[in-house]
């Protein structure tokens, strides 16, 4: 039995306590958060026992993994005050707001003996597994080109003013437009992109504020980007350009596209996303039947076909306890999987050096950086 423990106990802390109930082998003995009132809810809601201030926390023997949830700007204190406590820790993206803040996080945990690893745990789904096997069984040939998408619509023109989690926690949707969408949302895809073609070598980059209109709740606020593109060479070789948004509609997928044929993931946040593998690039019936239709109108029919044979998942692969959709993530994987690590006394992937690097590359989008050349480096084996 690992013991876990929650800072911050707003909206995403639901999410993990939805995917909880996956894995027996994870305890949460406690919770805290500097809104009191939030606190209150969240542990009378989940019957867990709140803490008095984050120095009962670190110093609760039992305490195994900090889960750290609060708000980024907050990430790096929480962090480097759990690690000084000699406890392992689990943080949200990003795992700080500079890459110096990361490297020393990465450092202190090396020297104090514990594993810091970084959300989000969306690489360790059943949908990243089926791809991978695909591409490691040589199904579309070497990987040459990745077009990824994290647009996530215009939420600023919806009614997220009255969203609510199943705790009943608020959505922090001014906070969130102040963050910006690539640290909100880039990592989705630099877990798959890292996972899969290992570290990144160059980063180009661009970033805009594109709606600075966001509403009476954000006129007193600073607002991030709501748009930015990362074109991303690895040192494999594979070329991709991630797109992040708050404008565009919805589209989570991701195009692998190799020397003999392609991959379409649908939604990277849906655990088993459906997934499409053409082989040689053919069309499929259908597609060519829409095809003919097209030309004799002379204008795109408004649907999309997926070219190429949708993939079956294992059928003794079990489907975990997922919030509803669009977040359905098991939020809580990374946190077995460290948990397990530090079980075996082995290194999860996620952790240490590997999470410095997304975090390396996630900044350097953000800040639109162009032609730079990443630093960060790890040996690759997932």
């Amino acid at each position: 039995m690992t013991n876990i423990a929650f800072i911050g106990t707003g909206y995403v802390a639901d999410y993990y306590m939805r995917t909880l109930e996956n894995y027996p082998d994870l305890r949460l003995i406690g919770a805290w958060d500097r809104d009191q009132n939030r606190l209150k809810v969240f542990c009378s809601f989940y019957k867990v026992r709140s803490y008095n201030n984050l120095h009962e926390v670190l110093n609760d023997e039992n305490v195994d993994i900090v889960v750290n949830l609060t708000t980024p700007e907050s990430h790096f204190i929480i962090n480097k005050a759990a690690i000084d406590a000699n406890k392992h820790v689990y943080c949200e993206k990003p795992l700080a707001l500079s890459v110096e803040d990361a490297k020393l996080l990465v450092s202190l945990a090396e020297e104090k003996g514990v594993i810091i690893c970084g959300a989000p745990a969306n690489a360790l789904s059943n949908a990243f597994n089926l791809t991978k096997h695909q591409i490691n069984k040589g199904q579309i040939g070497r990987p040459t080109l990745v077009y990824a998408e994290m647009e996530d619509g215009p939420v600023f023109m919806a009614n997220w003013q009255k969203w609510r989690s199943r705790s009943g926690a608020p959505w922090p949707g001014a906070h969130e437009f102040e963050v910006g969408c690539t640290l909100e949302h880039a990592g989705y895809a630099l877990t798959w992109l890292i996972g899969l073609f290992g570290p990144v070598s160059h980063v180009s980059a661009f970033s805009a504020l594109t709606f600075p209109d966001k509403g009476k709740e954000t006129r007193n606020v600073q607002l991030a980007p709501d748009f930015s593109v990362g074109c991303l060479v690895f040192h494999n070789g594979v070329v991709a350009r991630l797109t992040c948004g708050l404008a565009a509609p919805r589209d989570r997928s991701m195009t692998i596209l190799g020397e003999k044929g392609e991959i379409i993931v649908r939604d990277l946040w849906d655990n088993r996303s459906p997934i499409n593998l053409s082989k040689r690039y053919e069309r499929s019936f259908w597609q060519k039947v829409v095809d003919g239709i097209e030309s004799r109108l002379g204008r795109r029919l408004p649907f999309r076909l997926y070219k190429g044979k949708e993939l079956s998942y294992p059928s003794t692969q079990q489907a975990p306890k997922l919030p509803a959709y669009p977040s359905q993530i098991d939020f809580m994987a990374g946190i077995q999987k460290q948990a397990e690590a530090i079980q075996s006394g082995q290194t999860p992937f996620f952790s240490g050096q590997v999470i410095l690097h997304m975090t390396e590359v996630l900044l350097a989008i953000h800040s639109g950086k162009h032609d730079y050349t990443v630093e960060t480096r790890f040996h690759y084996y997932l």
